[in-house]
C-alpha cells in the first residue's frame, strides 16, 4: 500500500508521489517570533515532525524547511512596548522556540530561513509580479491584484465575488490605495520608527505572504511536494502564497497542501482574549512530561481538532506510563533473558532503525500511517506490543521465566522501540532501572491486608485496597482457593 495523504487543494485523499522519485521537498510555515510558542504550535510541529519521520522511515530523502517570520507588525509592536530593538526580540524568541521544540523531541529542520535574510530576493520577486501585470504600486505600497489571478480562492474553496460581497465597506487610507478590497500588500512603505529596506518603490518592508513564496523558492525550488501549516493559514496566507508563486513562476507551488486541526481548551478555541492561552514553556516548566504532550497530540489524527482538558491529559499520562513500561523492557530484562539491550544501526534516526518488515505489527503500523497518518491506529499497535511486554516482564519478575522465547521478546521490544521512534516517542535507557511506586514487598503487604479485610467480611475495605493499588498501576487477580496474584499494569 502506498502512502495516501489528504490534499486540501483537491479536497480528497490521494496517493503520494514526489516530483522526484525518492526525494521529498517539504515546507512548513514557521512561527512569527515575538512571543513564546503555545500548545497550538506544539500540535502543528509535532504533526509535521511525525510526517517527516515517517517519510524517512519509508526510505525517502527529505529536505525539510521551516521559516521564521522575523519582521511583522506584531514584532514591531512588541519592540516598541518593551523598548528593545526588534532584532533582539526576534533572536530571543527564535532561541526559545528551538529550545521548546528540542524538549518535545521535534527534530530540527534542515534549514530555518528568515524573512529578513531574503529581502533583495523579495524585491526582485515583487518586481516580476508587477512586470507580469499581477501587482501594482500605490503610494509607496505594492499590492497584489487578486482579480488578475483567475483561480484565486482554489485552495480555500472561496469565490472572489462572494468574498468581495462579504468584505467590510470601510474606507481608510489603505483601502483607498487598493484596486480591489481583497488586494493584499506585497510591500509596505516605511513608517517612522520601523525597520526598513531599500526598494524601487521607496523604503519599506515586505508583506507577510510574499516572504514564504520567496523562501520556498530559494530553499526548495519553483515547485515542491508538500506544504504544511495550521488550518488557520489556508486563507488568506496559503491562498495568497499560491497566487503569488504561480503568477510569477507559472508552475504549481506545491503538489500537496496539508493542514492540521485546531487545539481547543476545555471546549473553547485557544485564545489570549479568552485567557486560556497556554505556552509550551509554562507547561514544561511546571513539571509536565514532554512525551505526554507529544502522545496527547498523536492520540488524534492530525486533521481532527483536539480538546485540551485535565481528563485528556490524565489519560495521556496513563497511556504514556504503559508505553514506558514496554519501551524499558529490554533495558530492564535484557540481561536476564540473555540479550544485549541494543536497538539497531542508529537509535536516533528512524530511517536507519531496521526491523522485520514481515512482522504483523510493522505491517499494521505502516497501514495505519499510510492512511493519511492515522496515528491513533498506529498507537494502538504500540500499546498492544507494550502491554504484552509488560506482562512478560511481570512473569519474569514473579516466576523467574517468560512464556515467550527470549529471541521473540527481543524482536518484539526492538519493534516497539523502533515504531515509537517513528512517532518521536522515546525513553532514556538511563531512566530505566526500576519503576517508580510501590516495591514488591509493599504490594504483598497490601494484598495481605486486603485478604484480612475480606476474611472479616469488610468488603468495602477490600475494594478500597484493590482500587488504591489499581490507581498505582497494580492489578490484582483473584484465583480459586483464596489466592491473589498481582501484576504491574493491566
Amino acid at each position: 500500500m502506498s502512502l495516501r495523504l489528504y490534499n486540501t487543494l483537491t479536497r480528497r485523499v490521494e496517493p503520494f508521489e514526489p516530483l522526484e522519485p525518492g526525494v521529498v521537498r517539504m515546507y512548513a510555515c514557521g512561527v512569527t517570533v515575538y512571543d513564546y510558542s503555545h500548545v497550538g504550535h506544539a500540535r502543528n510541529y509535532i504533526a509535521w515532525d511525525t510526517l517527516r519521520r515517517y517519510l524517512l522511515w519509508r526510505g525517502y530523502a527529505v529536505k525539510y524547511v521551516q521559516n521564521f517570520t522575523d519582521i511583522d507588525d506584531k514584532i514591531i509592536r512588541r519592540s516598541h512596548q518593551e523598548n528593545v530593538p526588534w532584532n533582539v526580540i526576534t533572536e530571543t524568541y527564535i532561541q526559545a522556540y528551538l529550545d521548546d521544540m528540542d524538549r518535545l523531541n521535534i527534530r530540527r529542520a534542515d534549514v530555518y530561513p528568515k524573512a529578513t535574510e531574503v529581502v533583495p530576493q523579495i524585491v526582485e520577486f515583487i518586481q516580476s509580479l508587477i512586470d507580469r501585470g499581477y501587482a501594482y504600486e500605490s503610494g509607496g505600497d505594492v499590492y497584489y491584484a487578486v482579480e488578475k489571478f483567475p483561480s484565486y480562492g482554489k485552495l480555500s474553496g472561496r469565490r472572489l465575488d462572494q468574498m468581495e460581497a462579504g468584505a467590510s465597506g470601510r474606507v481608510d487610507e489603505e483601502a483607498a490605495k487598493k484596486h480591489h478590497p481583497l488586494d493584499f500588500a506585497l510591500w509596505k512603505a516605511a513608517k517612522p520608527g520601523e525597520p526598513e529596506w531599500d526598494s524601487p518603490w521607496g523604503k519599506g518592508r515586505p508583506g507577510w505572504h510574499i516572504e514564504c513564496s520567496v523562501m520556498v523558492r530559494e530553499e526548495l525550488g519553483d515547485s515542491i511536494d508538500i506544504h504544511t501549516g495550521g488550518q488557520d493559514l489556508i486563507f488568506p496566507h496559503h491562498e495568497n502564497e499560491i497566487a503569488q508563486s504561480e503568477a510569477a513562476l507559472a508552475k504549481p507551488l506545491s503538489r500537496f497542501w496539508l493542514h492540521n486541526g485546531f487545539v481547543n481548551i476545555s471546549g473553547e478555541k485557544m485564545s489570549k482574549s479568552l485567557g486560556n492561552f497556554t505556552t509550551i514553556r509554562q507547561m514544561l516548566e511546571s513539571g509536565f512530561d514532554p512525551m505526554v504532550l507529544r502522545l496527547f497530540v498523536l492520540q488524534a489524527q492530525y486533521r481532527k481538532p483536539i480538546d485540551f482538558t485535565e481528563e485528556a491529559i490524565a489519560s495521556a499520562q496513563n497511556a504514556w506510563d504503559t508505553l514506558t513500561e514496554g519501551l524499558r523492557f529490554g533495558y530492564r530484562h535484557g540481561a536476564a533473558l540473555g540479550f544485549a539491550a541494543e536497538i539497531g544501526a542508529d537509535s536516533g534516526d528512524p530511517a536507519t532503525m531496521k526491523i522485520s518488515a514481515e512482522s504483523e505489527a510493522v505491517q499494521r503500523f505502516q497501514a495505519a500511517m499510510d492512511d493519511d497518518l492515522n496515528t491513533p491506529v498506529a498507537l494502538a499497535v504500540l500499546f498492544e506490543l507494550a502491554k504484552e511486554l509488560q506482562k512478560e516482564g511481570n512473569r519474569l519478575t514473579h516466576d523467574g521465566k517468560t512464556l515467550a522465547e527470549p529471541a521473540a521478546l527481543k524482536a518484539q521490544w526492538q519493534t516497539l522501540v523502533a515504531l515509537a521512534e517513528v512517532l518521536g516517542l522515546t525513553v532514556s535507557p538511563d531512566a530505566a532501572p526500576e519503576p517508580d511506586g510501590l516495591s514488591d514487598a509493599e504490594i504483598e503487604a497490601r494484598v495481605q491486608q486486603r485478604a484480612a479485610a475480606k476474611q472479616a467480611k469488610n468488603w468495602a475495605e477490600g475494594d478500597r485496597i484493590r482500587d488504591e493499588l489499581k490507581a498505582q498501576g497494580i492489578t490484582l487477580i483473584d484465583k480459586p482457593g483464596g489466592v491473589t496474584e498481582w501484576i504491574r499494569g493491566s
